[in-house]
């Protein structure tokens, strides 16, 4: 697991955790196949991904399923800027951003599509994209190990927020240490083994 993975992560943790329901997907391609099965009410994009760029998928989205999307990304020049607007996303958060800043706009773009669109039932869905910069002028939501240990948990093996958190209790109980202190060891080697040369 490299940054990438650790920074969505807690983008990921952070949106349950705020009652969304998510599909994360590593590359572009693999976005398209979990949208076009799940049909999340939105998609929040990065624009540099493996495979089909951000504004591939975008396109793809509004123009074959009709899902609505935002952009987080490194990206603000104008040229950028204006391809975005062009696409017709809800939303572009310019990083580094916290978790704390993305909920509140996830949930402001959510507003804006049930204004355009009759009520859907169920919880809201989206789709979230790998930001590939490491937030580190942020308040840097890595620092939280004990959301991001859960959000790397809830990842790896598809468990909920709640599932995952008692797995890391268990094993701080099991190891005789306090829970921050066993999260912390947890993602000090999955930090370790990303680096080149690691294990």
């Amino acid at each position: 697991m490299d940054d990438d993975r650790l920074v969505l992560a807690t983008v990921v943790h952070g949106l349950a955790q705020a009652g969304f329901e998510i599909y994360d997907a590593d590359n572009g391609d693999d976005a398209i196949l979990l949208a076009r099965q799940h049909r999340p009410d939105l998609a929040l994009l990065d624009i540099r991904m493996d495979g089909m760029s951000g504004f591939d998928v975008a396109a793809y989205l509004r123009d074959h399923l009709q899902i609505p999307f935002m952009f987080l990304s490194a990206f603000s020049d104008e040229a950028t800027v204006a391809q975005i607007r062009a696409l017709g996303a809800l939303a572009y958060l310019v990083k580094p951003l916290d978790v704390g800043q993305i909920v509140p706009a996830v949930a402001a773009a959510f507003a804006q599509v049930r204004e355009r669109q009759p009520a859907r039932t169920g919880t809201p869905a989206a789709v979230a994209e790998p930001a590939p910069a490491v937030v580190a002028e942020a308040v840097d939501p890595l620092k939280q190990v004990v959301p991001l240990a859960v959000g790397v948990l809830m990842h790896r093996y598809s468990l909920a927020r709640g599932p995952a958190l008692e797995r890391l209790r268990r094993l701080a109980q099991q190891e005789g240490r306090p829970l921050e202190e066993t999260c912390r060891a947890m993602v000090g080697a999955i930090e370790q083994l990303a680096l080149p040369g690691g294990l």
